[in-house]
């Protein structure tokens, strides 16, 4: 009788020991997916044994049963976080978990261009992979009501940078990150102006920088052409900028700037208008942002583009008219 127990103790130690080997190869071995890449979403509150049951429905040939039970086993269950993931072939039982303990999301990034105007960042966003067009039907002011800036402009708000977010999320999320983003950046800014800026406020750095993103070709050239503008604008003199004229065509512009341009009047014609436009044109950079208040030293009141990106800076018209002559006139 002892014999016959002693087997059967054996016989169920080695079978322990075969579920136990089973277990870690099914652990360690690639689940079988229907695609080369699945997505898979958790919604927030999901319990383990619905994220098995997720798991499957995404495409993954598993037992939901199994999968939850290696869930409970690993004590790891109750850590998984929801999101939106990416499963590739060769994904095991155990990476997966790990992947959706650690909230290893997969995600997607839309960049906003520094120069940018508003109308192609929302065209940007529009055409964004993965996310959501809650505000493709809301006119500019109406998303801004949304975003609790009512009756502010939208131009110059958002900052340009690259966002990431996970699949389907809404575009309202990034045009909030983006508007606290500049918000931040131009805090920052206004904080370390200079004594001797001619700015009043933060709004008026703000359309400043937009213009010193769209007149500036070369990085170096950013404080000297602040300062030109700034220059213009202790002196009364109009700041004659063709940037702030095209914005204010609007989806009229061509690529063609004419003499007609220049001589019609309208509030963003700084040719006919002293002062700043009532609005920024353009989503400025930091850099830019810091050039607007922090402007090189000097009496510059011109410049005039060399052709290769720089620009030549005068502080006389006749000297502005020799460098014109030299540089696009080629006299």
């Amino acid at each position: 009788m002892r014999r016959f127990f002693n087997l059967l103790f054996v016989l169920a130690l080695l079978a322990v020991a075969a579920a136990a080997a089973t277990g870690w190869w099914w652990i360690h071995h690639p689940l079988r997916l229907r695609a080369a890449s699945l997505d898979l979403a958790i919604e927030p509150g999901t319990l383990p044994r619905g994220v098995a049951q997720a798991v499957r429905d995404a495409g993954v040939d598993v037992d939901p049963r199994l999968l939850y039970a290696w869930f409970r086993l690993s004590g790891e269950g109750p850590r998984i976080k929801a999101g939106s993931y990416e499963l590739e072939r060769g994904i095991t039982p155990e990476r997966l978990l790990d992947k959706l303990a650690r909230g290893e999301e997969s995600l997607r990034a839309v960049t906003v261009v520094e120069g940018w105007n508003f109308r192609q960042m929302r065209a940007a966003l529009a055409k964004a992979d993965q996310l959501r067009p809650d505000t493709a039907k809301l006119t500019d002011a109406e998303l801004m009501t949304l975003l609790g800036r009512p009756g502010v402009h939208p131009e110059g708000r958002f900052f340009p940078d690259t966002y990431t977010y996970s699949r389907g999320s809404s575009d309202v999320k990034v045009y909030q990150r983006a508007l606290r983003a500049m918000d931040k950046r131009l805090a920052q800014a206004w904080a370390v102006r200079s004594p001797q800026s001619i700015l009043k406020n933060p709004d008026e750095a703000l359309i400043l920088a937009s213009i010193v993103e769209k007149e500036t070709g070369k990085a170096a050239d950013r404080t000297l052409i602040a300062a030109v503008f700034q220059n213009r604008l202790k002196v009364g003199m109009p700041l004659q900028t063709d940037p702030t004229v095209i914005y204010g065509l609007g989806e009229r512009f061509d690529g063609n700037l004419r003499k007609v341009d220049l001589q019609t009047d309208g509030p963003y014609n700084t040719y006919l208008r002293a002062g700043l436009p009532p609005t920024p044109i353009a989503l400025p950079g930091k850099d830019s942002l810091l050039a607007a208040v922090q402007p090189a030293p000097g009496k510059f009141l011109y410049f005039v583009a060399r052709g290769d990106g720089s620009s030549h800076f005068s502080g006389s018209l006749d000297e502005h008219n020799q460098a014109v002559n030299r540089y696009q006139r080629k006299r």
